[in-house]
């Protein structure tokens, strides 16, 4: 398991948003340099070099809510509170992601040239 550290304001390890399936899910559908390579995804574009075709912005917004470049797109909102009523109680009325993990995640996908 590869780890990528930040040095900024917490040592969160961002590589781990991605990979946990408890968190994040993005292995369910992208492969990354990561976790178990046999348990990850081929859905959706790999995360490997994605720093190299994508600015921090365009991770950013994608990451936020990708409805808004596609708005057919599968991947979650992960910034955004999804008034959905089949969403668990204690999830109702917060996203997925909050802003800081947003900015750890986007922090460790932009290292992936």
């Amino acid at each position: 398991h590869t780890r990528y550290w930040r040095d900024w304001s917490s040592d969160v390890c961002s590589s781990d948003l991605v990979a946990d399936r408890q968190k994040g899910l993005c292995l369910l559908c992208h492969s990354a340099p990561v976790g178990d390579a046999r348990q990850q995804g081929n859905l959706a574009p790999p995360l490997d070099g994605v720093g190299a075709r994508l600015g921090e912005a365009q991770l950013r917004l994608r990451i936020h809510d990708s409805r808004q470049i596609n708005p057919e797109s599968i991947m979650p909102a992960y910034g955004v509170v999804d008034p959905a009523p089949r969403v668990a109680p204690a999830w109702r009325g917060k996203p997925v992601f909050t802003a800081q993990q947003i900015e750890d995640v986007v922090a460790w996908l932009v290292t992936l040239k």
